[in-house]
């Protein structure tokens, strides 16, 4: 068996009505008094009439271009040089939090994450998702060090945009399911392998039964015990089926039929978690796993997932838009050669999504 690396959490968590306002004491305990803030246009604005008014720190702001892009991140290490900045906070949605840490790790600086987005894991993980400056899906990287500290005002993440929050839930559904096609073959498993595997299992569970609430909270704009259970489900619960599962307890098909999809401009426009939760779909069809399709389909139904590529924007399916799909979904360093079915070619992935596309189809005329 493969050793595994575990990155458990984050040095210091908390999620508090008020969080931002510890920020200024939690800096000085660390002993950092000059920081670099990196933020989106958008991020900034849900989360400025939170932030404190720091007077022992000395701030220096970046807008990012909206892309963790390696050129994007060699611009905020420069920055952190030039300005000889202690630390890095990044204020924002995942792919902020990504660029942060990534320049971070490139400048040995501490940092500390303020989610605007409860969308994914990033928060919890010392993990990057890279993209180039277009968009489209490069990789990821896995750093030694974890955040050293993060904050989460919960009265920013209900008055996000509600396709991000549900985009975020169909992105930690999918814990389970690539956790668990990994997990499952394991007959003796480590401790922390029992820990990811649990994880994994809340993730599911938890989703399906509190997610109508929690997303009635975010249309209501007041905050109810199941959007906080939803929240943590996707940043800390999330977090921890890859930090204690290691790469057992990472990706697997979902997120490279995700990745396939990037080389198609129509989908550009789709969420990430949107484009994870059909390629759960697409997943399931290659385990031909056809009765937990069916059992989910009320709860994708119900937040209004992507059964179909036609409800991701592609209108007009074509043979060459498959297979482009499915050639990059199954590069040889794709996580979905991780599923116990034998060699998984692009004819396969190919004939899993027209598979799809079909059983949706009839779905629709009922």
């Amino acid at each position: 068996m493969k050793t595994i690396h575990v990155h458990g959490a984050p040095s210091e968590y908390i999620l508090q009505k008020g969080a931002l306002e510890l920020l200024e004491s939690k800096l000085v305990e660390r002993n950092l008094r000059k920081v670099l803030v990196v933020h989106g246009v958008k991020s900034w604005a849900a989360a400025k009439d939170y932030w404190p008014n720091l007077k022992e720190i000395e701030t220096e702001e970046y807008t990012y271009s909206g892309e963790c892009s390696l050129d994007e991140i060699e611009k905020v290490s420069n920055l952190v040089t030039a300005h000889n900045d202690e630390a890095i906070i990044g204020v924002g949605g995942g792919k902020v939090l990504d660029l942060v840490k990534a320049a971070g790790n490139k400048t040995s600086k501490p940092v500390i994450l303020i989610p605007t987005l409860a969308s994914n894991c990033s928060p919890w993980t010392p993990i990057s998702v890279l993209y180039n400056s277009f968009g489209t899906f490069k990789g990821f990287e896995i750093y030694p060090v974890s955040t050293s500290l993060l904050l989460i005002e919960p009265e920013i993440l209900v008055r996000a945009p509600i396709d991000l929050f549900i985009a975020g839930i169909g992105d930690t559904l999918a814990k389970w399911y690539e956790g668990d096609v990994q997990l499952k073959t394991i007959d003796h498993k480590t401790v922390p392998m029992m820990i990811s595997h649990y994880a994994a299992k809340e993730c599911k569970d938890i989703l399906l039964q509190s997610s109508a609430a929690a997303v009635h909270a975010i249309e209501n704009g007041n905050l109810n015990e199941d959007f906080i259970k939803v929240v943590e489900t996707i940043i800390v619960y999330a977090g921890m089926v890859g930090g204690f599962g290691d790469h057992f307890g990472r990706t697997a098909g979902a997120h490279s039929i995700h990745n396939g999809l990037t080389v198609l401009d129509e989908t550009h426009h789709a969420l990430h978690g949107a484009k994870v939760a059909y390629g759960i779909l697409v997943q399931l069809v290659l385990e031909n796993r056809w009765d937990e399709i069916k059992a989910l389909i009320p709860f994708y139904q119900q937040l209004g997932l992507p059964l179909s590529l036609k409800e991701l924007g592609i209108e007009e399916l074509t043979d060459k838009a498959v297979q482009q799909v499915a050639e990059k979904a199954t590069l040889p360093q794709e996580s979905i050669h991780v599923i116990p079915i034998g060699e998984i070619t692009p004819a396969k992935v190919s004939e899993a999504m027209v598979e799809l596309e079909q059983f949706s189809t009839q779905l629709s005329l009922h």
